[in-house]
């Protein structure tokens, strides 16, 4: 399998290095004095930074307000305008199954425990547009580690949160979806070194309409897998389901690796949208690299599948 490398994007077309660097300058004040430049965020005690990519950043603006989180509307606008009733905290996320140590864990002090690392991830999503996020938080695997997965065990599910008194999105006649999201990783996917839990953005902990307080980030994967305000972790044997497969099947798959050459039903995957690049003619439209650019590190778990048939 080829290996894809991502392009450097021109100057002109990104977020400028030095609005970004005085950004990290305020955060770091911040931090210093106990404050937040945002009301729903706190600042995080961020131990290392890993910047995977060499794009610069999307603007925080453009990421808290461009979003899909159904529980909170199904517009790009209304998790921001809609989840200011929700409460992130305390939080606890339960990990059952085929482990040895099964447990309910305080997120307060997971994070406390684990080292929150900066990582800048490309996010593409299923819709043809994508970002650059500079996400705060850590591997997933760290957590696995401590429940101790059983020989059986193949899967990771999840589980968010359902709180339709604080979830406009989950309230009423008419659903878009059925509560609770639902999705599901291959455990080598989940122990992949790439695949983290996200607590945070931009040095600050989750705004409620990114996923609050806690989501997964996978960067290979079409977005719709990144389930957000995680409660439950469980280890199966079997596949698990996931929400968007159980209601198109034909047009989401388990997998869901972000592949150029495998279109959707209704659009084409070959190109996407960048999300705050601007220009006259608005977000600038770019080529669509295999497995988001990442393949080089994550092809092997894919070796002999046809990705077509596992999309």
């Amino acid at each position: 399998m080829p290996i894809y490398r991502p392009p450097r994007i021109p100057a002109s077309e990104i977020t400028p290095r030095g609005i970004y660097l005085k950004r990290r300058d305020l955060l770091a004040a911040a931090a210093l004095f106990g404050l937040s430049v945002h009301a729903d965020a706190a600042p995080l005690s961020v131990k290392s930074r890993k910047s995977t990519v060499s794009d610069e950043p999307t603007p925080r603006e453009d990421v808290t307000s461009y979003n899909n989180f159904y529980e909170f509307g199904t517009n790009k606008s209304d998790p921001a305008e809609h989840s200011g009733k929700f409460q992130p905290s305390p939080w606890t996320i339960e990990v059952d199954g085929l482990v040895a140590r099964p447990g309910t864990f305080d997120l307060e002090q997971i994070i406390k425990d684990f080292p929150i690392e900066e990582r800048i991830y490309r996010m593409r999503c299923v819709e043809a547009w994508s970002m650059v996020i500079p996400w705060n938080g850590f591997s997933l695997s760290m957590l696995l580690d401590k429940v101790e997965p059983l020989g059986s065990a193949r899967y990771v599910a999840f589980e968010t949160i359902v709180r339709p008194e604080e979830m406009p999105g989950q309230n009423g006649l008419f659903q878009p979806l059925a509560w609770p999201y639902i999705e599901g990783l291959r455990l080598d996917e989940a122990r992949h070194p790439l695949t983290m839990l996200a607590v945070g953005l931009y040095g600050e902990t989750l705004p409620n309409q990114n996923g609050a307080p806690v989501r997964l980030v996978v960067p290979w994967k079409y977005g719709f897998k990144g389930i957000k305000s995680i409660v439950r972790m469980t280890l199966t044997e079997t596949q698990p389901d996931n929400t968007w497969n159980l209601l198109a099947p034909s047009e989401y798959g388990f997998y869901a690796n972000v592949n150029p050459e495998v279109d959707h039903p209704r659009w084409s995957q070959a190109t996407e949208r960048r999300i705050g690049t601007g220009g006259f003619f608005g977000s600038e439209r770019r080529p669509t690299l295999m497995f988001n650019g990442y393949g080089e590190e994550v092809a092997g778990l894919y070796s002999g599948m046809d990705l077509r048939k596992s999309f």
